[in-house]
């Protein structure tokens, strides 16, 4: 495994502070400013580790966080977010998903494989990335030749043979000094088959020694054969001028692509088969992968040739060595309902017997432990673990001791209000009025939104999740899209159009909503 080197490491985020942190998730998560603080001193803190010397950094192990508060008030969105900003593997899973060993369903291991699954596809990417110009001269030249079949096709060279090899015996050369030493050797006979010699490189012995103009005829057409070679095709300069033009976009051309032979997926009893899928796979595509013509747009040509030498020119066991060293160091794994396999109270018997099995197999992940992958063995020790829950019907003291010890920092989350939604509405960079402001603009029509119909929708907001189920800021959601569901279908038709979102219009397109609080059950 590659031991990175601590200064190599999170270099934008060094100069991060656990204050710059909050900053940054502010950008797009209102409020909520205990749990930034928590997931901020984690962050920074997996960035101190990295520099103490490796005999303490062993043994600095991640706080994991426990995350307690109803759902939509950004409990995911803050770990999304925070394993974006770092350039961390990040997987979210549901707790409830998992069962425990000896039952029909996933084992908790999987959790590991899918987040080196992921630190997979980030390295490989990356590295893709850096291979992106010698890729591109690949693709235009395969891109050439489908465009062009059959034009400056060099000859296919033959096999050549390896060099022959004869021992021709044994000497023996006596070495300076009265100590009667000498040295040993064996005389061998190297001999280069003739077959293996390239055309137009004819060994000079071939040739009379007093036939000079026989010996410079032949070297003179040579030379007009290698600039024959060399010289480029009108016809293949054209096409590739066209197609850095982008005017063969859409014309169709087949090309070779290598054939994957998928297997299908099944499970079994008490086990992990993520492995022995990948194994059968290997096996199958060694008998049966190859290669298959695919007759394709140029414009999708393209992508799939770019992929196939972008993985050609980078090395996998690299990928790999890299993805586990920056899943063991820095990758964050968010358990969401964790609340649903609490066991509550004394209750026993059922379900609840395999919800604590679960707690059980979380324990030693969490704990840390080696997890087998088909990329290789991953220790989970130093691995951030974040999980969340509602807990509105269990407890966090419901959770087995040992489980609760290993997630010592507990955060409550706030239940947002009219000013949470007023802020979410405006303030993110990615806030619901920006985002369909620019989806119907796509459209040309223009929205505009005043400032009073945004407290109104808030509002309107908080008062249905008082009046029906808390839903949080997915409220926002299903009620931006009631408002905006006749624009929207009717949008294509009526542009150019510039349409203004007042307190009128928010009270005409809901007012079923604040008349009826049944019919907004329904709606919402």
């Amino acid at each position: 495994m590659i031991e990175k080197d601590p200064k190599e490491n999170d270099r934008s985020l060094d100069r991060l502070s656990p204050r710059e942190i909050v900053i940054e998730l502010d950008k797009y998560i209102v409020g909520q400013k205990k749990a930034k603080r928590a997931v901020a001193v984690a962050l920074r803190n997996r960035i101190r580790r990295l520099k103490l010397s490796a005999e303490m950094r062993d043994d600095v192990t991640p706080k994991n966080i426990l995350m307690i508060g109803p759902t939509g008030v950004g409990k995911t969105e803050i770990a999304r977010r925070l394993a974006k900003m770092a350039g961390s593997p990040f997987i979210k899973v549901e707790a409830t998903k998992y069962t425990e060993v000896g039952y029909v369903g996933r084992d908790v291991e999987s959790m590991i494989r899918d987040l080196m699954a992921a630190g997979v596809q980030m390295v490989k990417q990356e590295m893709q990335a850096t291979v992106t110009a010698e890729a591109e001269k690949r693709v235009e030249e395969a891109l050439l030749d489908a465009l062009l079949p059959g034009m400056n096709k060099k000859p296919k060279d033959k096999p050549q043979s390896s060099p022959v090899v004869r021992p021709m015996g044994t000497f023996s050369i006596p070495t300076n000094g009265n100590s009667g030493s000498s040295l040993m050797g064996t005389a061998i006979q190297i001999g280069i088959p003739a077959g293996s010699i390239p055309a137009g490189n004819t060994p000079m012995e071939n040739f009379p020694m007093d036939d000079e103009n026989h010996i410079h005829n032949h070297l003179h057409n040579n030379e007009e054969q290698h600039k024959e070679e060399a010289a480029p095709n009108p016809t293949r300069e054209k096409f590739r001028t066209m197609l850095r033009e982008g005017k063969l976009e859409e014309k169709t051309v087949v090309i070779t692509v290598n054939q994957n032979p998928q297997m299908p997926t099944f499970e079994m009893m008490g086990g992990s088969m993520e492995d022995i899928e990948s194994s059968l796979s290997g096996i199958a595509s060694f008998f049966g992968g190859g290669k298959k013509k695919k007759e394709v747009t140029v414009r999708r040509a393209r992508e799939i040739l770019m992929n196939e030498e972008s993985d050609k020119l980078i090395d996998r066991d690299k990928v790999n060595d890299e993805a586990r060293s920056r899943v063991e160091e820095t990758g964050i794994v968010f358990i969401d309902e964790m609340d649903k396999i609490a066991v509550k109270g004394d209750r026993g018997g059922g379900p609840d017997v395999s919800r604590e099995g679960v707690q059980r197999d979380i324990l030693p992940i969490v704990e840390g432990a080696t997890v087998n992958t088909k990329w290789g063995p991953v220790n989970t020790e130093h691995i951030l673990f974040i999980a969340a829950g509602a807990f509105n019907l269990a407890k966090p003291s419901d959770l087995i001791p040992e489980l609760q010890g290993r997630f010592p920092l507990r955060v409550e989350l706030d239940s947002l209000g009219k000013d949470d939604f007023l802020r979410i509405l405006t303030e993110p960079k990615n806030a619901l009025t920006k985002q369909y402001v620019e989806l119907l603009a796509t459209e040309d029509v223009a929205l505009e939104f005043t400032p009073e119909a945004v407290d109104r929708l808030a509002a309107l907001a908080a008062d249905v999740n008082s009046r029906l189920e808390n839903i949080g800021a997915r409220r926002l959601h299903t009620i931006m899209e009631a408002l905006l569901e006749e624009l929207s279908f009717e949008a294509p038709d009526i542009s150019p159009a510039k349409v203004p979102i007042t307190v009128e219009y928010v009270d005409e397109k809901l007012k079923n909503l604040v008349k009826d609080q049944d019919l907004g059950r329904y709606i919402l």
